[in-house]
Parts: C-alpha cells; sequence; structure tokens
C-alpha cells in the first residue's frame, strides 16, 4: 500500500514540475524543443458568424465527395449510406420543411479536374458543409478548397492522422487516426511469442501511413520486423513476393494494404500453405476483404476502429432493405456523419461558420458507429479494440 502512495506521489510531482518547467519557459520566452499539435486547438476567428441567413432557399445542399454511383466498388455503399441518412432527415421535417439534398462530385483522377468538382460545388452549387471524401488523399484533396472556402469537411473514412495535423478549424475527422489504431495491433504482436516476424505494406498513402505508425508502435516495445518487403498497390503477380515472405518460416505475417491488396495476400499466403497469425490494418474490416479473401479472411487480426451501438442493428436492417447488401463500418461511420452534419444544420442556422461551431460543440455525440469526441484538432478520440474475422464478419473477440 505504502509502495502504491509512494508511487502515485512520485507521479503526481514528476507532472507537476513538469508543468511547471513548461510555465517557466512560456514566462521567459524559451520555445518548447516540439510544438505540441494534439494541445493546440486552432479556432476559426474570421468573418462569418454575423452572416444573415438567405431568405430564398428552396432546399439546403450538402456536398459529398465521392463516387455517387450506389455500384462503384470502393465508395458504392458510403454513398448510398449518405442517402439513407438525408432520407430519413427529410422524412423527419428536412431543415424547417425544407429538403436537405446531396450534391455529389468525383473523379476518377481526384488530383487532376477532382479539385475543380470539389471547387465548383462549394462555390456554384453552395452547399453548406461537406461529407467526403472516401480515404486519405481524397480527404486531403477536400480539406485544401474548404480551408480557402471556409467550409466545415466530415471526413468519415480516413484514419490517415496527417489531416488533422495541418491545424485547419474546418476539418473533422471521424474514424479513429492510425495514432490510435496501430498500437493496439503492435500489443497484438507483441503477445504472439517467438519466431520471425514478417511485414508486407503497399505503397499507397493510406498503407504507407497505417505502416509508419505500426513501426512506431513495435519500436516502443522493442520490436522490429525480421523482414519488410514492400509491394506496388495493385501488384499483379504475387507469386515471387509471397515465395520471399514465407522462405524465413514466418510466426505472423502482417499485411499493411488497402481491402483489395489485403485480400489477395491473405489468399495468397494461405494457398502457400502458411497456417501462422495473419494481421493486418483497419481495411481488413472492409466489407470487399472478407468478400474476396473468403475463406482465407477467417481468424485474421486488425485493428477495429469502430464500436456499434444500439442502433447499429437498425441501420443494418434499413440498408440491407434498401440496396440488398449489408453495409460495413465505413458505410456506418457515413451515415453518423451526415446525421452529425444535419443536427448541426439545425443547431446553428444556415450560417458557414456557425455550423462549424455546431459541429465543434455537438462533441460528444454517438451515432450508430461509435461515439465521436473531437480531440483539440478535430480528430475523433474513441478507443479502438483488437478485432477479428470470424465467419466472413468484423467482431470484437471475447
Amino acid at each position: 500500500m505504502w509502495c502504491r502512495s509512494l508511487g502515485f506521489l512520485a507521479v503526481c510531482c514528476a507532472a507537476f514540475s513538469a508543468a511547471r518547467l513548461r510555465a517557466a519557459e512560456r514566462a521567459s520566452g524559451r520555445q518548447e524543443a516540439f510544438f505540441r499539435a494534439r494541445e493546440h486547438r486552432t479556432e476559426y476567428a474570421g468573418p462569418g458568424r454575423e452572416d444573415v441567413a438567405p431568405a430564398t432557399v428552396d432546399e439546403i445542399r450538402i456536398g459529398y465527395f465521392g463516387p455517387g454511383d450506389p455500384a462503384d466498388p470502393e465508395g458504392g455503399d458510403l454513398w448510398c449510406a449518405a442517402q439513407l441518412a438525408l432520407d430519413e432527415a427529410n422524412a423527419a421535417g428536412g431543415y424547417h420543411g425544407k429538403p436537405f439534398r446531396l450534391v455529389a462530385a468525383w473523379s476518377e483522377n481526384p488530383w487532376g479536374t477532382g479539385v475543380a468538382q470539389v471547387a465548383r460545388m462549394v462555390y456554384r452549387e453552395k452547399v453548406w458543409a461537406i461529407v467526403g471524401g472516401i480515404d486519405g488523399p481524397s480527404t486531403h484533396l477536400a480539406e485544401q478548397v474548404v480551408v480557402k472556402s471556409r467550409l466545415t469537411l466530415l471526413g468519415p473514412a480516413s484514419t490517415d492522422k496527417t489531416a488533422n495535423l495541418a491545424n485547419v478549424p474546418w476539418m473533422f475527422s471521424l474514424l479513429p487516426g492510425d495514432h490510435l489504431g496501430a498500437p493496439v495491433l503492435a500489443g497484438a504482436i507483441e503477445s504472439i511469442g517467438k519466431g520471425p516476424l514478417v511485414l508486407v505494406s503497399a505503397d499507397d498513402h493510406d498503407s504507407r501511413h497505417f505502416t509508419s505508425e505500426l513501426e512506431k508502435g513495435l519500436s516502443l516495445r522493442h520490436l522490429v520486423p525480421q523482414y519488410h518487403f514492400q509491394c506496388r498497390q495493385g501488384m499483379a503477380d504475387l507469386d515471387p513476393l509471397v515465395e520471399r515472405v514465407l522462405r524465413p518460416g514466418p510466426a505472423a505475417i502482417v499485411i499493411a494494404a488497402g481491402a483489395n491488396d489485403s485480400a489477395r495476400l491473405v489468399k495468397a499466403v494461405r494457398e502457400g500453405g502458411f497456417s501462422g497469425t495473419v494481421l493486418g490494418g483497419p481495411s481488413i474490416a472492409r466489407k470487399s476483404f472478407s468478400e474476396q479473401a473468403k475463406a482465407a479472411a477467417e481468424g485474421v487480426v486488425f485493428p477495429l476502429v469502430w464500436d456499434p451501438q444500439d442502433g447499429f442493428g437498425e441501420f443494418e436492417r434499413e440498408f440491407r432493405a434498401r440496396f440488398d447488401r449489408p453495409p460495413d463500418y465505413a458505410a456506418a461511420q457515413t451515415y453518423d456523419a451526415v446525421r452529425l452534419l444535419v443536427a448541426a444544420i439545425r443547431k446553428a442556422g444556415l450560417n458557414r461558420a456557425r455550423i462549424r461551431d455546431a459541429v465543434e460543440q455537438i462533441s460528444p455525440w454517438t451515432g450508430v458507429a461509435g461515439t465521436i469526441t473531437w480531440d483539440a484538432l478535430g480528430a475523433n478520440t474513441r478507443a479502438v479494440r483488437l478485432g477479428v474475422i470470424r465467419d466472413g464478419r468484423p467482431v470484437a473477440p471475447p
């Protein structure tokens, strides 16, 4: 008991001393060695809150940056979920009797014509806020537009923490970042025990960022993969890579790639005779992973970035009934993004700056995919657990 008390006292003293040191440094004018970005909240202090809502508005337009095609293999389910949320909002009376409408913008070349599409949505369609994109790169692209146009952006599908590190007060990310998910996976890797650890990572934006956070998490545990193989996104011939991955006789294989590439790699290593533990990034929970990996998906471990709430069952039933297929976590989070934005508009009125304020102030807010609690940078701080694929579905292990 005395040891615990003394330990607690020591921790308190250390924290107090550190706080006094930082205060002394500020008082003396000396700079700290590092900028503590996540402790610094960038508020919007510009004009706009005094603007009067327009009198002649027939509909309330919400921008959506993503494919507006329900059949799109990457973003179709997200569009369907957004439409479902907006239809429910209109059935409940819309905004003072006026309907909400989604305005979609997308391009297969987001960094080319995609920028123009977002700008057109902002300045020609005059949307009040935007939900999107469908991954890290498209979210970054939309962020570059909203920071200049002073428009709220809710990112429902990206786990790239750097989207919020630019200190843009208009940017909000609904999924927990890789800096929260990767350490959880690193802990699972540590528990596996002895034997070679092989890491396979794709070269796309989101996979690189997740790999970087995972390597940090492993380093804190004094772990390092014995082998790290990098591959191109959508690599056609996996046989040479799989041969190299299996040659050292790994105890575990970690795959950091998108859902489609992860599915192909998992199938390939299982077909190559590997029976050990396979782990992956948050994309393992995407529906397309289990659909493509089939039986090979069973038992794959990953960071579970969503936390289904009581309302998820009803959302899933409605989604299935309308679109004849189940949703995944990205669809559920998009559904939540639209619902949160509708709540903010109803609270703030038709004023872009006050809508931003309402989105910030509405936290903590609970949706079907879990609770949303913003940190100082507008990123969700929801805790991440381990997940595993069982019978083709992502679940939290007992």
